[in-house]
């Protein structure tokens, strides 16, 4: 099926434009799912690897509260991802159990390989997946489903990161859930809160359209999906939610962290080389402008200089902070100028990303040419420290305290450089209309 086509079902069909709004390819909101189908209205995957432990149990908690409490038919998929123990046998035995249980094999391993094929294949409207564990709490699923039913949004996922959730896990896991969600946001300009979460829902309308344009078939999946739907122009909501961490998840966490920043890197290069059709997706999928033509204070979140100074001024502390730990860390086995480097670098791109969203109010666009241009803004505070470290190693055996306070004063003349630059070059607004229209077609993130 390609972009142009209007088969029965698809997204052109559940499109509704209001009166008096053009068309042109952008529905401003979907239909409602239409619950009088013969087929089930949910179709919920388990992605199973060697899950024999904890199958059985989560498959009857699920199944029992989705017969209580979802008032439609259901149906639950469990997605056998090449196990060798015994998971498929007793999947299968509760299929017999349960009619409205069935079960897929397959051949690879990959949770990404395991939804894309099962979702694509699903003939349910409404498309959910969650991790056999059952780490979420179920409540969450009611919230989670309801916004893709009323045709108010697009995907729908749980979230651990807001101050709402409820979270027992481990500092580790924690600090690198947190740390990855940061390098999605200030890297790829992502504005979900929370890329890995195990509960997540999507239309199968809109799920046709994307899912073929994906191509990670493990963890990074789950990113790749929200990525290119917010740059399509879709709504995602969030559901808080209650979780608890499986201390014997058989995840390495590490090892995952790592594919997924490997994923990011070549998940950008696909985006930059046109890989996926952006354009094209957009034009089919993305919602369109709201009726309100004038909505000045969403256009200009940043245009105010005393806003933008006490911001950036806010950041600039937290920034000059890290750097100072981060270089007196490095000083520990590193010269002093390849301390300061790799405290400016890292530092750098921090700070870019948290200016770019909250000191100028930028969402959408492209994150990677203000990061570019970041760089080079931060080449000038570079040359600026590195300059006053050699002239002060040229006059004089500095002490440590010495070097600090030479950076700290080297720094605070780069910072005032980076808000010119920032505000006059790097994050400038060309004109009112594009900014008009960077606001107005950028991605709605609901958070509840």
């Amino acid at each position: 099926m390609t972009l142009t086509d209007s088969t029965p079902g698809t997204l052109q069909d559940g499109a509704v434009v209001p009166p008096g709004l053009p068309a042109q390819g952008h529905a401003v909101r979907r239909a409602p799912v239409d619950t009088r189908t013969a087929v089930p209205v949910l179709d919920v995957t388990i992605p199973v690897y060697n899950e024999e432990r904890d199958l059985e149990e989560c498959l009857r908690r699920l199944r029992g509260h989705l017969h209580d409490s979802f008032p439609h038919s259901f149906r639950i998929t469990v997605a056998d991802n090449a196990s060798t123990d015994g998971t498929l046998k007793i999947a299968e035995r509760l299929a017999r159990e349960f009619p409205e249980l069935t079960v897929v094999h397959l051949e690879e391993k990959g949770r990404g390989n395991a939804l894309r094929k099962v979702w694509l294949a699903s003939p349910s409207p409404v498309l959910a997946y969650m991790d056999v564990d059952l780490s979420t709490d179920l409540a969450a699923l009611a919230p989670l489903l309801a916004p893709l039913m009323s045709g108010h949004s697009d995907l729908a996922i749980g979230t651990r990161l807001t101050r709402s959730s409820r979270v027992v896990r481990g500092p580790r896991r924690e600090f690198i859930s947190r740390g990855y969600n940061l390098m999605l946001h200030s890297l790829m300009g992502a504005r979900f809160s929370d890329a890995q979460c195990g509960f997540k829902a999507i239309r199968a309308d809109v799920a046709q359209r994307i899912l073929p344009y994906t191509v990670d078939n493990s963890w990074f999946f789950d990113t790749e999906l929200l990525v290119l739907a917010e740059r399509c122009g879709l709504r995602v909501h969030e559901v808080p939610v209650d979780w608890i961490d499986d201390p014997d998840s058989s995840v390495d966490v590490v090892r995952t962290a790592l594919a997924d920043v490997r994923g990011m890197a070549r998940l950008t290069r696909d985006l930059v080389y046109g890989r996926i059709p952006v354009p094209e997706l957009r034009a089919a999928l993305a919602r369109g402008p709201l009726p309100a033509s004038s909505r000045a204070g969403e256009q200009t979140p940043g245009s105010s200089l005393f806003g933008q100074l006490v911001r950036f001024a806010a950041i600039g502390a937290a920034s000059t902070l890290a750097y100072l730990l981060i270089f007196v860390v490095g000083r520990g086995f590193l010269d002093p100028q390849p301390a300061n480097f790799l405290a400016l670098i890292i530092t750098a791109v921090a700070n870019t990303g948290a200016n770019r969203r909250f000191t100028f109010g930028i969402q959408g666009g492209n994150p990677l040419r203000h990061h570019f241009e970041g760089l080079i803004v931060f080449a000038i505070g570079l040359l600026l420290t590195s300059g006053a470290l050699a002239v002060v190693h040229s006059t004089t055996a500095p002490d440590r305290l010495a070097e600090v306070l030479t950076v700290v004063a080297a720094n605070l003349a780069a910072t005032a450089i980076r808000f010119l630059l920032f505000r006059l070059w790097v994050f400038r607004a060309p004109n009112s209309n594009k900014t008009c229209s960077d606001a107005t077609t950028s991605t709605e993130t609901a958070s509840s």
